[in-house]
């Protein structure tokens, strides 16, 4: 059952694909978002081919739930949005229906694509990327422009099958990420697949190709030339998914670190707390930006400012800046961000200098200062010295919580009104 590969383990472009029919694998449509499926059964009576793309066929055979259901078709986007009221076509150079249903869930229909032959290539440079962007092809051709192999993987809504054109399904049964064609003209072509090929790796617990790593290792100077949103977003995606603190270490062995965070020094703490992090958002916690950023620097942070209680506050203020400031600059954060994640460092700051200092009651009930607690509670399990610290502050947050629920307002006292002098008779 598994794909004819090469003798470097790259997918053979003349093997047949690999179907396996609806009673060799465990997908159902149960699994299957009732909207995703709502666009695929319609694409497919309109006589246009309709798959479930990516992600979640890799998922839905791992036995995963998938995040997203994305939908690949031989229609153009101009056909499906005659088919959808609700769709809108997004993206000026990589054109993509989205379809929106109720709820703002989303279904994402992508074209299926090719490489497009050299002579059809437009002489206008400027033109280039678009053109290439938007190349329309068949499902085996799309196939061989996907990063991986496992996210390579079809599964056709017209007869329940799996389709596998690349080697997925061979790789998905090996725990292996490898990927479609030459590692080290992929990554020239887009270096953020070195990134997400350590997401990957990490989040599946699967092992790297041999391949790819030799490849991260003479192409690794390459991420810090890539687009600094997508960058900015993919290293969003490392928290969301939990293994931020994973990843990291990751980066640090195959030489991504510094390619990533230039500006800020990494310490053996900052793993931890960052695995801390990944711990508190699989609790079921939201991760803000502001707090991954302020994780990323709170060891360096305490590291050069030290927490004497007649250290100023303007000192703390200046070290935090250091740290926040070039990172934010690089990746184009906004100031609310950058200033919310240097509050949370300043009141770990305020938190570390110990009780009885000017300002106490004030910073008591401040809004903000449960958030800033709490991250410092994941400092002080790195931090040991600060348990009696955390231990003094958490009754005092304690007392503070209960007054402030045992309050009772007066009830408000109304104004008499001003009496009307009898009008004066004639």
């Amino acid at each position: 059952m598994s794909q004819t590969l090469n003798k470097n383990r790259l997918p053979d472009h003349s093997a047949p694909a690999v179907i396996l029919s609806r009673s060799e694998h465990d997908i159902s449509r149960n699994q299957i978002d009732e909207n995703a499926l709502k666009v695929l059964y319609r694409l497919n009576r309109h006589g246009h081919l309709a798959y479930l793309v990516g992600g979640s066929v890799r998922d839905l055979l791992l036995g995963r739930a998938p995040k997203d259901f994305d939908v690949g078709t031989d229609a153009t986007p101009e056909q499906t949005k005659t088919l959808f009221r609700n769709c809108f076509l997004v993206g000026r150079r990589f054109r993509l229906a989205h379809i929106r249903f109720r709820g703002h869930q989303l279904v994402e229909v992508a074209t299926f694509r090719r490489n497009p032959d050299a002579d059809e290539l437009p002489s206008d440079s400027d033109d280039h990327f678009h053109f290439v962007q938007n190349v329309y092809g068949d499902p085996r051709e799309d196939a061989f422009r996907r990063d991986f192999t496992i996210n390579a993987l079809f599964y056709n809504i017209d007869d329940f099958s799996v389709i596998d054109h690349v080697g997925g399904l061979k790789d998905l049964e090996e725990r292996t990420l490898r990927m479609i064609g030459d590692p080290l003209v992929r990554f020239e072509e887009d270096p953020v697949r070195m990134l997400r090929a350590l997401e990957f790796s990490a989040r599946l617990d699967f092992s790297i190709d041999a391949e790819i790593i030799s490849a991260i290792d003479q192409r690794r100077h390459l991420l810090s030339s890539a687009s600094s949103a997508r960058l900015r977003e993919e290293l969003m995606e490392l928290f969301r998914h939990r293994v931020a603190g994973q990843v990291c270490e990751m980066a640090q062995r195959y030489g991504l670190l510094d390619q990533l965070f230039a500006d800020i020094p990494f310490l053996p703490q900052t793993f931890a707390l960052l695995k801390l992090i990944d711990q508190r958002t699989a609790e079921g916690k939201p991760i803000r930006e502001s707090l991954a950023l302020a994780s990323l620097v709170l060891p360096a942070f305490f590291e050069r400012c030290p927490t004497e209680r007649n250290q100023h506050i303007n000192d703390a203020l200046a070290v935090a800046d250091q740290l926040l400031r070039p990172h934010c600059l690089h990746y184009s954060i906004a100031q609310g961000i950058r200033c919310e994640a240097r509050d949370l460092l300043l009141g770990c700051f305020r938190l570390a200098r110990g009780r009885g200092l000017k300002g106490e009651s004030r910073f008591l009930r401040h809004p903000f200062t449960a958030q800033i607690f709490e991250f410092f509670v994941l400092w002080c399990q790195i931090d040991h010295s600060l348990n009696d610290t955390y231990a003094l502050w958490q009754g005092a947050l304690a007392t503070e919580a209960g007054e402030h629920t045992g309050e009772r307002k007066s009830p408000r006292r109304r104004r008499k009104r001003p009496r009307r002098k009898a009008a004066m008779q004639p």
